[in-house]
């Protein structure tokens, strides 16, 4: 599917040329949030002090969100069957974009509320979670952008890596005989990972999937090369 989007960015339409940079600036701004949020997280420190931060980045990405789909209709009409299927694409992923400022404020919410902040196996696991998806979401820009085919095969099977990841832990926990507040928030923050890293693969699908596989990653299982 990209290499068919990126010829038609390189003809020289400025319309697709302008969504993809907006789409990029959400990008960017979404791994803005969830690094803020999950550090305050992790951190135990008071949430208090990015609250104006994070919810300013998820109303840019909101409103970045709904620019990009008047684009997408304006663009549509004007171009007719041209750029349809470049216009698709960006339709749905810009959604996954949008998602990732909401999980953020969710793990906002769970730095409120959590009883007292991580600590012991879980912690060290969530730090690690956390430092690989802010990788993953920063590549997942420069991969979109690029079109780089190999390294989106290889981005998506380390999601799908973190998600059984993520899923192994909410199993233990939930297994766990009577379990403590603090079980019930690491549950709570794997899902919100998983979630996030989820549509992180699913905005990587574009690149390598075509229009109706995107989201549908099951038959990529190992990495090229």
């Amino acid at each position: 599917m990209f290499d068919w989007f990126s010829r038609q960015v390189g003809t020289g339409s400025t319309g697709l040329q302008k969504m993809q940079t907006e789409f990029g600036e959400m990008l960017d701004a979404g791994c803005h949030a969830f690094d803020i949020a999950s550090d305050t997280f992790l951190s135990g420190t008071d949430p208090e002090a990015i609250r104006d931060d994070l919810f300013k980045t998820d109303k840019r990405i909101n409103r970045a969100e709904r620019q990009i789909r008047r684009e997408i209709v304006v663009h549509a009409s004007v171009h007719g069957t041209t750029d349809f299927p470049a216009c698709l694409v960006l339709m749905s992923i810009v959604k996954d974009a949008e998602r990732l400022g909401d999980y953020a404020k969710n793990i906002f919410d769970l730095a409120e509320l959590a009883p007292r902040a991580p600590d012991g196996e879980d912690r060290d696991a969530l730090v690690g979670l956390r430092d690989r998806i802010c990788r993953l979401m920063t590549a997942c820009h420069r991969i979109f952008d690029a079109g780089q085919k190999e390294e989106a095969t290889a981005l998506i099977v380390e999601t799908k890596e973190i998600e059984d990841f993520c899923d192994e832990k909410v199993r233990a926990l939930i297994r766990e005989p009577g379990p403590s507040n603090m079980a019930l928030t690491y549950v709570l923050a794997y899902r919100y990972f998983k979630r996030v890293v989820s549509h992180v693969r699913n905005i990587a699908s574009s690149v390598v999937q075509p229009v109706h596989k995107l989201d549908f990653t099951s038959k990529i299982t190992k990495r090229e090369g």
